[in-house]
């Protein structure tokens, strides 16, 4: 029943977010509404039906650990640079102005209101998705030893997922290298969460690297 809960509930979550992002074509504020409202819907069900955990308890999936982060702010570090990388090295087969146009006439982002969304990117959004696949799929899977599932399943989905947004921006080859890499991401963000049981690790790593997005997204737009 648990396993069967995390992987039709999981899977219907990111369903409805590709419906609303690629067929209805919603607005970011409402995208955004509906997204907080799964990925912390799903857990806290599971929590509290299916678990029968007690909110406090469940607080330990941010749990601050006592040892410095070092690993996770290199890896955070390498993260930040791979993307700016990946951008210098693919820049010239991505049409930026197809997707500053579906950001302004879809998603209705522009620079009156980009930093603030990039703000929220950076902390909210990394905090939501990691929450979801981390918390609320991988750690739940891990515990209840499916291991080798919870890595497989929680990494692939958390790289398609992203198809919803990547899916009209770059082309077939270059969003399968995307969703490939995103997978290898989410790979390794489980192996972060693996050895302290919480999602800390990798919300930090996810953090660094959103960041390096957000100043790419700022010199699209010449706010930098």
């Amino acid at each position: 029943m648990k396993k069967g809960y995390i992987i039709t509930v999981s899977l219907a979550a990111c369903i409805m977010l590709y419906v609303l992002e690629q067929i209805l074509a919603v607005d970011y504020a409402t995208k955004t509404a509906a997204k907080a409202l799964l990925f912390t819907a799903a857990p806290f069900i599971y929590l509290k039906i299916v678990e029968k955990t007690s909110l406090k308890d469940s607080l330990s999936l941010v749990k601050l650990k006592g040892a410095p982060y070092g690993l996770e702010l290199l890896l955070g570090a390498a993260s930040f640079t791979g993307v700016f990388g990946m951008y210098i090295l693919l820049g010239g087969y991505i049409d930026f102005d197809v997707i500053l146009n579906e950001l302004r006439s879809k998603a209705q982002i522009d620079v009156s209101n980009y930093v603030f969304i990039g703000i929220y990117i950076i902390i909210g959004n990394s905090f939501l998705e990691e929450l979801f696949f981390r918390g609320f799929i991988f750690l739940n899977l891990f515990k209840q030893g499916h291991r080798k599932l919870a890595y497989i399943y929680s990494s692939a989905l958390f790289g398609i997922y992203h198809l919803a947004m990547l899916n009209t921006w770059i082309s077939p080859l270059l969003l399968g290298l995307a969703v490939t890499g995103l997978t290898i991401i989410g790979l390794v963000f489980d192996w972060l969460d693996s050895r302290s049981g919480n999602i800390v690790n990798s919300w930090i790593v996810h953090m660094l690297a959103d960041c390096a997005l957000i100043i790419i997204g700022m010199n699209m737009f010449n706010i930098i």
